[in-house]
């Protein structure tokens, strides 16, 4: 069994465990799942690093290499959050959503793809991590508005004990949710500059109708628009956890959908 089926099989375990906690509301085997969470993401920033010793390059090329780099940053930053707030309930969105991301990494993967001479560049690096870290981070917003409506819907239809009883407070989930946006749209916004800088020194133009560049301009808005709107128009709760959902929810197909459908500069690769 090869590092990446032990990270899966480690994603699988915790999945089970967080859900089973919250379906039947009893206390979280805390120190045991973040013990857990922990290996796994060792083993995972291993098996990475080794891939990218094998490659000679960062390991984020591909679509499987970035699908496996983006639950390790997803896990990781979960483990954070968790540490300095304890939301350990968020853990039941982000562990099998990391778990999907591993289990169709692996079923993708296809061997690592030679960078193109005119893309090698030190913004490879920069331009990808950018990116990946500002997924997970709107991985994270993603995960406490998904709770947030759930939660919602729970104290409405007044169940405040039994199945998922150990969901944070309203407050607590559109705070944290407001954070991981602000600062997923600031690594976003570096991450297209970067893009436009890498882009200008290889192909000489800063720009292109790319799908994939299209879809994060898309992206890019529909976050400022949200933003903007909680602080200017004081979109709070249901509808700005709803705009947060559909949001993850874009960026999900066009992180997918390029590169299976081999769209654009992008197809394939990053």
């Amino acid at each position: 069994m090869g590092l990446m089926e032990v990270v899966t099989a480690l994603y699988l375990g915790a999945t089970a465990a967080v859900l089973t906690a919250l379906a039947t509301g009893r206390d979280f085997p805390r120190m045991l799942l973040l013990s857990v969470l922990w290996v796994a993401v060792l083993v995972h920033g291993g098996a990475i690093a080794g891939q990218s010793v094998q490659v000679g390059q960062l390991a984020v090329t591909t679509l499987a290499e970035v699908l496996s780099f983006l639950a390790f940053a997803m896990v990781l930053l979960f483990l954070v959050v968790q540490h300095y707030a304890s939301l350990l309930a968020l853990g039941a969105v982000v562990v099998p959503l990391a778990f999907v991301l591993t289990l169709g990494a692996g079923v993708v993967q296809g061997g690592a793809r030679p960078v193109p001479p005119v893309l090698q560049s030190v913004w490879l690096p920069v331009h990808v991590l950018l990116a990946i870290v500002g997924d997970a981070l709107f991985a994270i917003a993603f995960s406490a508005s998904l709770l947030y409506l759930v939660q919602e819907r729970r104290l409405k239809a007044g169940r405040g004990r039994g199945t998922f009883r150990h969901l944070p407070a309203l407050e607590t989930l559109d705070r944290v949710s407001h954070r991981a946006l602000v600062w997923g749209l600031i690594l976003l916004t570096l991450g297209i500059v970067s893009g436009v800088i890498w882009a200008h020194e290889a192909w000489g133009a800063p720009w292109s109708m790319d799908p994939k560049l299209l879809f994060t301009l898309g992206i890019w808005l529909l976050y400022v628009v949200l933003l903007q709107g909680r602080v200017t128009g004081g979109w709070r709760g249901r509808w700005a956890a709803q705009l947060t959902v559909a949001g993850f929810a874009v960026l999900v197909l066009s992180l997918i959908g390029v590169n299976v459908l081999g769209l654009g500069s992008h197809g394939g690769m990053f």
